[in-house]
């Protein structure tokens, strides 16, 4: 897969079966006899079902299929070979991990605070859909399965001890999973088990970044998953959106013990010299603001309670939905045209009607870039007119 087809690879097509029957002139029942018998090994589509009408959505490569190849213990594939050729692809040739996490300012994923270490005053500030168990209780469906990234990792003798069984999927990505035996369906209690499970193993929670209807959270170690090991070997490029937090430090209540430098996921901790002409071996913690994600993991480890956290000075915006970071993310990349136009993706009302809606929000910058890409005199002329 080349840069070009990674590109396309993150834009989700969506068809209903009628509309491919319209358009490929073949009879309904026709469109769905080969996608519905698809043995389990084949989780290529996404399907939904919506008044009555199933729509299958082609979901990205990341996060998407390859994911769903690794996200259970099978005999039927051969997983290994499969584990060996995604480590080779992502890990060490790196192109494609580079264009999914480095390109533009949006993102697809951003980084959920660890809740257990927030304080009464801390907990002003965190609105719902920054807590990822707020996200678990208001899903309308909720899956686990096999964490792919320490699969992958398993293969190649790389893997931690952390837990595997843990990979969370919620809301309609959860429901065709479950429907189709990738990942195992769990209420509310058992989600927020496993949630403190995760809490306890100082896993970083990172998922979908959206505000409305999150589609996945991952519990990351620092070792082996995609969106840490992008997030230490880019993180002046921010590949992964922060939490609104940032850790502090009391440096008199500091004793220089490291364990927050050891569980940091992305190597933003580190011991300097605490400059005490008493003690020259004397080490205090620091902190990387500039590449640290806010996760709050650094401040469960202190045993001494010499870290807290505060707010950064500017929040982080998160978008309302995945159609709004998908259409920021094209703009940004230099990809609207291709994104309305490929194949016909976004060729009815309903979907022209949510771009124009997310258009007409952004600021002119972003406005300019999305009308320059789509040369279109209509777009120019509703963001004159109505853009605020």
């Amino acid at each position: 897969m080349g840069h070009q087809d990674s590109e396309r690879g993150q834009r989700r097509t969506q068809r209903g079966v009628r509309h491919v029957s319209r358009s490929t002139e073949v009879r309904l029942l026709g469109v769905r006899r080969p996608i519905e018998p698809l043995p389990p090994g084949c989780a290529v589509l996404v399907d939904t079902e919506r008044d009555g009408e199933t729509t299958y959505a082609l979901p990205p490569p990341m996060a998407g299929f390859f994911e769903f190849s690794m996200m259970r213990m099978r005999g039927d594939i051969d997983q290994k070979l499969l584990g060996e050729l995604f480590y080779q692809y992502m890990n060490v040739e790196e192109e494609f991990i580079k264009n999914l996490f480095v390109r533009g300012e949006m993102q697809i994923g951003r980084v959920f605070v660890h809740e257990p270490v927030l304080t009464n005053e801390n907990a002003l500030h965190v609105l719902d859909y920054e807590r990822a168990s707020e996200v678990i209780r208001t899903a309308t469906h909720r899956g686990i399965g096999v964490c792919y990234c320490r699969h992958k990792m398993m293969h190649v003798g790389r893997n931690c001890d952390a837990p595997m069984d843990i990979c969370m999927t919620f809301n309609g990505a959860a429901s065709s999973l479950i429907r189709h035996g990738y990942a195992r369906e769990v209420d509310t209690a058992e989600g927020l088990d496993l949630l403190q499970q995760a809490y306890e193993q100082n896993l970083v929670q990172f998922g979908e970044n959206v505000r409305e209807k999150v589609n996945f959270i991952c519990n990351c170690c620092g070792c082996c998953c995609e969106a840490m090991i992008a997030a230490r070997n880019f993180g002046m490029l921010n590949p992964v959106h922060t939490s609104n937090f940032l850790p502090a430090l009391d440096e008199a209540a500091c004793n220089g013990c490291g364990r927050c430098v050891n569980v940091c996921p992305v190597g933003a901790m580190a011991l300097v010299s605490a400059n005490d002409p008493h003690d020259p071996k004397a080490r205090v913690a620091r902190v990387d603001e500039d590449i640290c994600l806010g996760c709050g993991v650094c401040v469960r480890a202190c045993s001494r309670g010499a870290l807290t956290l505060r707010s950064r000075p500017e929040r982080v915006i998160t978008p309302l939905n995945s159609t709004h970071r998908v259409i920021v993310m094209a703009i940004e990349r230099g990809d609207l045209q291709d994104l309305i136009f490929d194949k016909r993706v976004l060729w009815n009302h309903r979907a022209l009607a949510a771009l124009l809606g997310v258009v007409l929000k952004l600021p002119p910058a972003k406005q300019a870039l999305a009308s320059r890409q789509m040369k279109s005199r209509y777009l120019e002329y509703l963001i004159a007119r109505f853009a605020p």
